[in-house]
């Protein structure tokens, strides 16, 4: 039997630079180096990401071949983000995998990066296969999704403007606290009590019913707002600094409703009481909490672990071991887009009892 691929997996859609090697679903070696300098600004600087980038990918690279214990020589295939992402960042790395597969005369896969959030589960719990209904969420994008196979998803659901990561982001910088916001945030919501500043549901009100175009949609901007409002006048009051862990816990318990609300609507629209849910805001303990209760004995609930949350390498080449199966490779001269499209997805709404046609 022929051995399953080798494949190199390059991410640098946003302020990672990650390298890792992966044959059969199993990771060989990954590097993921995170870029502390975005901390002075509290969010991240398009043009430093893509020089931090341009600075460390031939080490990334090389330390994820040595622990893998391959040469370049050796990879079969090379895969990289090419969007969505920072246009910058993003060129980074689609440069570099396509030098290098000119120069070993290797297929490249151009990979979505919210595809591959969708595998990264897989990569350490083989059932987290399809079907399923995938929440990925992450400091660019929140969507809802029911994967219907691999390749075959449907948009249920997704953000009408700022991402839950995003408003994390911005309300970690209201707060004082340092970048990136959803750790920052969730730690110290931990010390405080949610009922004591209770913020909107943006989007999720009981009146709802499926077929309303903001059924399963969210938004964040009014909840960021809201909190924007309370900590001004918190601190007009003298009181912020005894009410930030308070504060933290009622955007937090806000943002967690939000989500796994619209996704067990997604659930029971659908029919689907499995489960994915992908990208950095995935790693939040809270969000996996209150999905785990909610689906109860009889659902099935998917994540990664905190390094496969994040934005990784691993992910990107078992995304692109599933195309490049299907010889979906790129074709010559392929370049970044900052706004690629998801790949088979479809934008038919669902409706309830099933989903759309």
């Amino acid at each position: 039997m022929k051995a399953a691929p080798l494949i190199l997996g390059l991410e640098s859609s946003c302020d990672e630079t990650s390298a890792a090697l992966v044959r059969g679903g199993k990771i060989l070696g990954h590097v993921i180096l995170s870029q502390d300098v975005h901390r002075l600004y509290g969010g991240v600087v398009p043009e430093l990401a893509a020089r931090a980038h341009l600075t460390v990918i031939d080490d990334v690279v090389r330390e994820a071949l040595q622990e893998a214990g391959v040469g370049l020589d050796n990879v079969d295939a090379l895969a990289v983000t090419a969007g969505p992402g920072l246009i910058g960042a993003l060129l980074v790395g689609v440069c570099w995998v396509r030098g290098a597969a000119f120069a070993l005369g290797r297929p490249v896969v151009p990979v979505h990066h919210m595809e591959a959030h969708l595998f990264g589960p897989v990569l350490e719990d083989p059932e987290a296969e399809p079907p399923f209904v995938a929440l990925l969420v992450s400091g660019g994008h929140t969507l809802l999704l029911h994967a219907r196979a691999w390749g075959d998803y449907q948009l249920l659901g997704e953000t009408r403007d700022d991402a839950a990561g995003e408003a994390y982001d911005k309300v970690a910088k209201l707060l004082g606290l340092p970048y990136p916001g959803g750790p920052s945030v969730e730690r110290l919501s931990r010390e405080g009590d949610p009922s004591r500043h209770r913020f909107p549901r943006p989007m999720l009100r009981s009146n709802q019913i499926p077929g309303d175009p903001d059924y399963l949609d969210v938004s964040f901007s009014g909840l960021k707002t809201a909190v924007a409002t309370r900590v001004a006048e918190l601190d007009q009051a003298g009181q912020l600094g005894e009410e930030r862990a308070h504060v933290a816990a009622g955007f937090q318990a806000a943002v967690v409703d939000t989500l796994v609300s619209k996704t067990m609507r997604a659930v029971e629209m659908v029919d689907c009481r499995r489960v994915l849910v992908g990208g950095g805001v995935s790693a939040n303990r809270g969000l996996r909490e209150e999905l785990r209760l909610r689906l109860g004995e009889t659902g099935t609930l998917f994540t990664a672990s905190t390094r496969l949350s994040l934005d990784n390498g691993a992910m990107v080449a078992r995304a692109a071991a599933f195309h490049l199966a299907r010889g979906q490779v790129a074709p010559d001269g392929f370049s970044a887009d900052a706004s690629l499209p998801f790949p088979g997805l479809e934008r038919t709404p669902a409706v309830a009892g099933g989903v759309g046609s």
